[in-house]
């Protein structure tokens, strides 16, 4: 009878331990499947920053109705002209549950493309549409972000980032019947 105690208890140890490391290897794998998107919104904190360090001055160049005004910033204005790409914060804590990542080789452009779609129909409250990477394959180094995000029922705005030389923010209406245009269009440049 002790036999049969001592061999059921063996037997209940083993099952134990061996759920423990199924669920130790359940969760490992959850954590790989789990995409670790590329933030965003660090990034471009960070060009903002390198702009600052280098001392440069940007030049925006605004263009309405296909008339292109240009005038010096100042650096404390820059953050002013992205404000609306800054929020929400691009990242894989926020936006893991909304967004899905596709990474492919686009040999069009030569760039690593990580590619951000909804997961399904966003909130509301969610102004974040699509935003793209793109990664120069021989350095590693992000050549450009774009980020389309919707400003309301008829508006659009888009970014393009072109790393370490400009950015550019359009402002996209669409009218009653589904024609769109170009409403403002600001770039600003610091590498001239």
């Amino acid at each position: 009878m002790i036999r049969y105690i001592f061999f059921a208890a063996i037997l209940f140890l083993y099952a134990c331990n061996n759920s423990s490391e199924q669920a130790a290897a359940t969760q490992d794998t959850i954590a790989e499947e789990r995409p670790d998107f590329f933030p965003v919104t660090s990034y471009i904190k960070g060009q903002i920053h390198d702009i600052n360090q280098k001392g440069l001055t940007p030049i925006k160049y605004t263009t309405i109705n296909d008339k292109t005004d240009s005038v010096m910033v100042k650096f404390e204005n820059i953050n002013d002209l992205c404000k609306e790409f800054l929020q929400p914060e691009i990242d894989s804590s926020n936006l893991i549950d909304l967004f899905t990542e596709t990474k492919f080789l686009d040999q069009t452009v030569n760039a690593f493309t990580f590619t951000y779609d909804p997961k399904k129909k966003l909130p509301d409250t969610v102004m974040l549409k699509h935003w793209d990477v793109y990664v120069d394959p021989e350095t590693g180094k992000v050549k450009r972000v774009y980020i389309i995000k919707s400003a309301g029922q008829n508006k659009t705005l888009q970014l393009t980032w072109q790393s370490n030389e400009w950015f550019k923010t359009t402002s996209i209406i669409t009218d009653v019947n589904g024609e769109s245009r170009i409403e403002k269009e600001e770039k600003i440049s610091w590498d001239y």
